[in-house]
């Protein structure tokens, strides 16, 4: 610890107590730099202060210390929850961090529903029906989709298409579909089948084929031969699914394998998903963990971070055993209403499974490294090219999308040596001033960013790339006169003529001509990535406002008309076109508008009408 901190380490461990709980450690800018929980809480704080530390991690991290808050708990369980809401909001520099947190996709079968559908779910559970999953990809699940739809029928429009249909759609011609909307089959039928495809899910593979077999029988018997044959047709399809699968369902549990291989400074975290007994796909994680870090230690952290926040299958398979084990087992057994169990010591098909999981992990680490040695090659590619005085760390990019000026939205993107750090991505929704506005767009966005940038709130980039031509880049350098920050080096990326990859002009201050690399230079590549992901961040952004403001009632823009009032004036007139054509008089019969707000609404929706 540092000379000029204030910290009575011995006065503060002597307050403390015996008792589980979390601590949090900050540095002298009021920053939580780690978070850990502890079953006696005085003893663990204490060996933070009362010996030298071997591994450098603890050692920088101690040398950061200026304060160190507590907070007791009834239980270890409470202790780990609490840790890992910390950490989430937190981030602490030096906890274990996992970086991707995307949602994992399900499938959700609307049971509520008269003909309830299939289909392609992420984020919260929260609707009524059930929910089959996590898959470890998007595409496992439109694939498994596609496979139920081929040997079900079972309907895939939505519910809005599906109220409106008079006669039955492409899916019902190509037999994807049996046409419920149309009542060409009943709901005790559809019943039937939306069953089976549930089952299929749950992995009852034996029972579907003999529900199928039976029904297949009974419309023999009733001589209802095409129908017969249909079942038929269904039950080759599911054995020929059953002969597809690489994996002997030994078990029919659902658990999760998890694989580790590390190289020191970067670490890879494979997750083998087994649904049913059979293998359905796996997921790379590469956490953050600064300073060397002791695989148990890694692993700890890794799967309290990730189950804590997301259902846990009902085991899970780990090489080593791990500290908090016991605890998580518990804890994530009362979150998910099933018991949990965490084992590692494992034989046959589960020993098989874990010894996959580590290759892939060893896979997945090889590629990351192969990955992260080709953008360091384009970062030094790119400085020499530009002539860069160092190295480069960190670029960032900008670029603005809007359609005809509605819905400005400008993007910034930053690369740093390990690829794209999307955790400082931003977004920054525009003023109407500056629609249709290119220059005036970019303008805005940058002022706003580098005043920040200026104040030490965000880092400083060692490059500016702005995606436009000579326009953009004098506002950019405009910006950076204005904050003084006109020693950044711009780089503005233009399309050039031919508009086509490869033959971009790259135009820099104090440089008559414009730069062009050659197509097949590293540096070029890494531009390129850089732009175009610039581009799709900005637009994706702006579709999303757009949409957002469409989907806005011109109703929610009068003051004084509340959720409730408008619910009504809807109701009372048909819709938004009868609240329009409606006069005064008319909108004061609606109960809760007085005649103020009735005026009101009404000089609202005819800005050029008197009352």
């Amino acid at each position: 610890m540092s000379d000029d901190q204030q910290f009575d380490s011995k006065s503060f461990l002597r307050s403390l107590m015996h008792r589980p709980g979390v601590y949090s450690m900050l540095n002298a800018k009021h920053k939580v730099v780690y978070v850990g929980k502890a079953r006696d809480l005085k003893k663990r704080v204490s060996s933070y202060f009362h010996r030298t530390h071997q591994d450098s991690k603890t050692a920088a991290m101690m040398q950061q210390v200026a304060r160190v808050e507590v907070t007791l708990t009834n239980t270890e369980a409470e202790a780990l929850l609490l840790e890992y809401n910390l950490i989430k909001r937190h981030r602490p520099h030096y906890n274990i961090i996992l970086r991707d947190d995307k949602s994992y996709p399900y499938i959700y079968a609307s049971t509520e529903h008269r003909f309830p559908r299939l289909r392609f779910h992420r984020g919260p559970r929260k609707g009524k029906g059930r929910y089959f999953g996590p898959y470890p990809s998007a595409r496992a699940v439109r694939q498994t989709l596609q496979e139920l739809q081929k040997l079900f029928l079972i309907r895939p429009c939505n519910d809005n298409f599906f109220r409106n249909r008079t006669r039955p759609c492409l899916q019902y011609q190509i037999k994807r579909c049996t046409a419920p909307c149309v009542d060409l089959i009943s709901a005790d039928q559809y019943a039937q089948d939306i069953n089976a495809a549930i089952q299929f899910l749950d992995g009852k593979n034996q029972s579907v084929v003999d529900s199928f077999v039976t029904r297949m029988e009974d419309a023999s018997g009733n001589q209802q031969y095409e129908q017969a044959a249909r079942y038929r047709d269904q039950i080759a399809k599911l054995k020929s699914v059953e002969a597809r699968q690489l994996i002997s369902r030994s078990t029919n549990k659902d658990l999760d394998v998890i694989g580790f291989a590390s190289n020191g400074a970067i670490h890879c975290v494979t997750i083998l998903f087994i649904r049913n007994g059979a293998i359905i796909g796996s997921r790379d994680h590469f956490p953050r963990s600064p300073g060397q870090t002791e695989r148990c230690a890694l692993l700890n952290g890794f799967v309290a971070q990730y189950y804590l926040g997301r259902d846990a299958p009902r085991e899970i398979i780990v090489e080593d055993e791990l500290d908090d084990g016991a605890v998580l087992q518990v804890t994530l057994t009362q979150r998910c209403e099933h018991k949990v169990e965490i084992r590692h010591r494992v034989r046959g098909d589960r020993q098989r499974w874990l010894k996959m999981a580590n290759t892939n992990a060893a896979q997945g680490l090889s590629l990351k490294v192969a990955s992260n040695a080709t953008i360091r090659r384009q970062f030094k590619a790119l400085g020499e090219a530009l002539e860069f005085d160092g190295d480069l760390e960190r670029l960032e990019c900008f670029d603005v999308s809007h359609t005809s000026g509605e819905a400005t939205v400008a993007s910034c993107v930053v690369f740093n040596t390990a690829g794209p750090m999307k955790s400082d991505y931003r977004r920054f929704n525009l003023t109407p001033d500056t629609g249709g506005d290119d220059y005036g767009a970019m303008r805005e966005a940058l002022r706003r960013r580098y005043a920040r940038v200026k104040k030490g709130e965000v880092p400083m980039p060692d490059i500016l790339f702005v995606d436009g031509g000579k326009g953009q880049l004098a506002e950019a350098i405009k910006v950076l006169n204005e904050l003084e920050l006109n020693w950044l080096q711009v780089v503005a990326v233009a399309k050039g003529r031919a508009r086509r990859a490869g033959a971009e002009q790259l135009y820099i201050p104090g440089k008559k001509r414009p730069l062009q690399l050659p197509p097949d230079s590293a540096a070029l590549l890494l531009i390129q990535q850089i732009r175009d992901e610039a581009h799709r961040f900005a637009i994706t952004a702006h579709r999303q406002r757009r949409a957002k403001a469409r989907r806005t009632s011109t109703l929610e823009k009068i003051s004084g008309l509340g959720p409730k009032k408008r619910r009504e004036l809807l109701r009372q007139f048909g819709g938004l076109q009868g609240v329009v054509a409606a006069g005064v008089d008319d909108l004061v019969k609606v109960r809760g508008i007085g005649r103020t707000l009735a005026e009101t609404i009404y000089n609202e929706l005819h800005p050029d009408q008197p009352t």
